[in-house]
């Protein structure tokens, strides 16, 4: 790494050290949801003021307009505290870049930088309850109506629809093409009438996931991302977005030497966790994994720098950091006995491995393991396609 990007570590390590401390950690014991979030917009606002905020997006949107390297650079850090970011997470790393790249200038000019401040907060309308991984499965439809469209159907495993100002969603306009051709890419006020969202309840009590149904949701077609179904192509640009907004190499879990030190205090048969083989031959394992991934998100870096996209590493890295934060969690409890199954008090994934270990939402969301296998399989290794009975089908004339 050359030397301006060692002293923009620096000086992103230096801020954080000031400012995140007053909106992480303690700060955050104790407050509700709805206060909780009011932080993290806080946090969000409190960046884009000092240049930290969507560092890769161009001034006039309210970015910082710097580099991917820089954003990718700061997230290592800032991941470092316990901050309310979750809320953003899908809002500015997904709907928002896609956004951008296809929405008329007047839209982005009156959404883009309330976005980035905070203040609006997006959600990305994707799977289906008959369509996860096969997202060209889908079956909501558009019905085209004077001015636009109509939209119904519903969607499922909607990461914050409940908070959510605006959404990107993908719809069927027309089921007489073949699934992937008859799609069409839209962003979508999320305070329509005939939109209802209904919260999901989850083990580690989160409150991020939505099913959220349409009833004839009205949406003017300027608010339509790329062509009339051509929305299958605008879907995996957003894909890839995700999976390479993954920044943590523990996967927005406990770090490896979270992991350690709880070993080293744990006792097994009398002695400390970390003297038996076993154990250390757990932490070997992750440590050299650990170390291929961070080659491989070089070599992604490297690419960014040179202003060219990068290749399917993107798979492989999350493929392998979303089953190693549930394995490791896994092992933690196993090291806690009785007490691993307590999840703590003030926790979060990134701090408590029994919760890392319960949400397993890192190896679906943006693809799950078997997609990204196969994307391996297909793209890396050359190796031939599944056999698909629907391939060149027309959607409603497909098996089913």
């Amino acid at each position: 790494m050359n030397h301006e990007l060692k002293l923009y570590r620096e000086r992103a390590r230096t801020w954080l050290a000031e400012h995140a401390p007053k909106y992480s950690g303690q700060t955050r014991h104790g407050l509700s949801f709805d206060d909780d979030l009011a932080l993290g917009r806080a946090w969000q606002a409190h960046k884009v003021q000092h240049g930290y905020g969507c560092i890769t997006l161009p001034h006039e949107y309210g970015g910082a307009g710097g580099s991917e390297l820089e954003k990718v650079i700061f997230c290592e850090e800032e991941m470092r505290y316990d901050l309310p970011l979750l809320y953003f997470s899908i809002s500015l790393n997904n709907p928002l870049p896609i956004f951008l790249r296809y929405a008329p200038e007047a839209w982005k000019q009156k959404l883009a930088p309330a976005t980035v401040r905070g203040d609006l907060i997006w959600c990305q309308l994707f799977s289906e309850p008959s369509a996860g991984s096969d997202l060209a499965s889908l079956r909501l439809k558009a019905v085209p109506t004077e001015g636009g469209w109509l939209l119904s159907g519903q969607k499922v495993w909607t990461s914050w629809a409940q908070i959510a100002d605006w959404g990107v969603i993908v719809a069927r306009t027309d089921p007489s093409l073949p699934k992937h051709a008859g799609l069409t890419y839209f962003f979508v006020d999320m305070k329509s009438p005939g939109i209802k969202v209904q919260p999901i309840h989850r083990l580690g009590e989160e409150k991020d996931l939505n099913e959220v149904f349409f009833d004839e949701v009205f949406v003017p077609d300027e608010q339509r991302l790329g062509e009339i179904n051509g929305g299958f192509k605008v879907a995996v640009e957003t894909l890839m977005i995700e999976r390479y907004a993954v920044t943590d190499e523990s996967g927005y879990g406990p770090t490896l030497e979270n992991f350690v030190e709880l070993a080293s205090k744990a006792r097994l048969n009398g002695r400390p966790a970390l003297d038996d083989g076993e154990v250390r031959a757990r932490i070997a394992e992750v440590f050299v994994e650990r170390q291929g991934l961070r080659a491989i998100h070089r070599r992604a870096l490297d690419a960014f720098a040179r202003g060219q996209a990068p290749g399917p590493e993107g798979a492989i890295r999350k493929l392998l950091l979303g089953r190693t934060r549930q394995t490791l969690g896994a092992t933690a409890m196993d090291l806690l006995g009785a007490n691993g199954a307590q999840l703590a008090r003030h926790g979060h994934a990134v701090n408590d491995f029994a919760r890392a270990w319960l949400d397993p939402s890192l190896r679906i969301a943006g693809g799950t393991d078997e997609l990204l296998l196969n994307t391996l399989a297909e793209r890396v290794l050359g190796l031939p396609q599944d056999h698909r009975p629907d391939k060149g089908m027309p959607f409603n004339a497909a098996p089913q």
